[in-house]
């Protein structure tokens, strides 16, 4: 009779590979992946605080026009996808009336 190794055989090599350490690379991989979904989250509630300090205040508005005006624009977008109109005319009325 032959002698047949457990190692040699497909479940044999399944329950090796089960049984490995984890790879070195795995604590890192954790480490990286919290990291990503931090950043994600601060950058949510960075986003959020953004919108609801230019949703109230216009003299806020006013500052992210003369500094990032792609930011305002992308505001008054969002508002009007939203159905929120008349927005951006009332900026520029408010802000033209001050000028004068």
């Amino acid at each position: 009779m032959e002698s047949q190794s457990s190692v040699g055989t497909r479940e044999g090599r399944l329950w090796i590979f089960l049984q490995m350490p984890p790879k070195p690379l795995a604590p890192l991989a954790k480490k990286l992946m919290k990291g990503v979904i931090a950043l994600e989250l601060v950058g949510v509630f960075g986003v959020y605080g953004l919108f609801h300090m230019m949703n109230n205040s216009r003299d806020f508005r006013n500052t992210m026009n003369r500094r990032f005006p792609s930011v305002l624009e992308v505001y008054y977008q969002s508002n009007e996808w939203a159905g929120v109109y008349g927005i951006q005319e009332g900026d520029h009325q408010a802000w033209s009336a001050k000028q004068d």
